[in-house]
């Protein structure tokens, strides 16, 4: 079996991106667990389970990244992915347009 080589400045890259982009991963995660955890709560069939809860997941990667454009601080990602984990990908579907809807009406 091979082992992996002993490369320090790959270890240096990887924990400085993981540093970086930690916000935006924990947030991923964060709305995967919490949404398999509501279906699972709530009497869901597997299948939902794992179609839901990797939508919600990465829902929650893509809005994490445009929080910069609506002026909100990154390291509030985990916060937003809670939030998408527990309202669902329907749930944060209707949320977004109501949004969306009155920033259109604001113009």
């Amino acid at each position: 079996m091979k082992r992996m080589p002993d490369r320090p400045d790959t270890w240096a890259w990887l924990a400085a991106w993981l540093e970086q982009n930690w916000p935006t991963l924990y947030a991923g995660v964060l709305a995967l667990i919490i949404a398999a955890l509501r279906i699972m709560y709530g009497g869901g069939t597997f299948r939902r389970m794992v179609v839901e809860a990797p939508l919600c997941g990465t829902l929650a990667l893509a809005a994490s990244h445009g929080l910069a454009l609506l002026g909100i601080p990154t390291s509030t990602a985990p916060f937003f992915g809670g939030v998408i984990g527990l309202l669902g990908v329907e749930g944060t579907r209707a949320a977004a347009k109501r949004f969306f809807n009155r920033k259109v009406e604001q113009l």
